[in-house]
């Protein structure tokens, strides 16, 4: 399944790198693409993984790297 997000207040593409290594290595993501330019975030969920799960932890590794960002309609 994919989902994509706006962010909002992402600040620098070292962080978003940052952010989307810590995605990619949550269980039940099969690719992630995290993109300071355009201030989007593309996930790519493993059919069988609780998304709601998944989600949740995808939003605490991204409070981790950027506090102030702010994933729309997460």
């Amino acid at each position: 399944m994919k989902k994509v997000f706006n962010l909002k207040d992402l600040d620098c593409a070292n962080c978003a790198a940052k952010m989307e290594r810590g995605i990619t290595a949550v269980d039940g993501i099969k690719e992630a693409n995290v993109n300071f330019i355009m201030q989007k975030m593309t996930l790519v969920i493993d059919d069988g993984a609780d998304v709601q799960k998944v989600l949740a932890e995808v939003k605490a590794v991204c409070k981790r790297v950027e506090p102030d960002c702010e994933i729309v309609g997460l």
